[in-house]
């Protein structure tokens, strides 16, 4: 009778035992999964100021591109995101009418004097901008 008392006290040690690492485990599982309400989604406050502060790129494609002499030269006709999510160039249309007979060329957004509220492309024209080699969209 001892014996089987003793098997007894042993293996509900071990069940509690077992238990007790399981409500642990449990429990750290838990605290890495997020919480209903306490996940962080958006931006925070000091983002949000700087997001008000930028331009939104639905206001940006088909704005008029100038150079320093405020002459016409382009219009913005896409923007191309980074794998990384930065912005990193303007499709600019140069010639053509309402998209018909245009040249579209790629230009580093860092070469832009200035993108909003007024494109500005120092140090170019309509002529430089036709000898680039024409932009076309990745096939996937």
């Amino acid at each position: 009778m001892k014996t089987i008392l003793a098997s007894a006290a042993r293996l509900s040690t071990i069940v509690l035992g077992l238990s007790a690492a399981s409500f642990v485990a449990g429990g750290a599982i838990a605290q890495d999964a997020p919480i209903a309400g306490k996940a962080t989604l958006g931006v925070t406050v000091t983002e949000a100021q700087l997001v008000a502060t930028g331009w939104r790129a639905s206001q940006m494609i088909h704005t008029d591109v100038y150079n320093e002499k405020n002459e016409k030269i382009g219009r913005v006709d896409d923007l191309i995101v980074a794998p990384d999510g930065s912005l990193s160039a303007a499709i600019i249309d140069v010639g053509g009418f309402l998209g018909m007979a245009a040249h579209r060329v790629a230009i580093p957004i860092q070469q832009f004097k200035q993108m909003a509220p007024k494109a500005i492309l120092a140090g170019a024209n309509q002529d430089a901008l036709k000898k680039l080699p024409e932009f076309e969209y990745a096939k996937s």
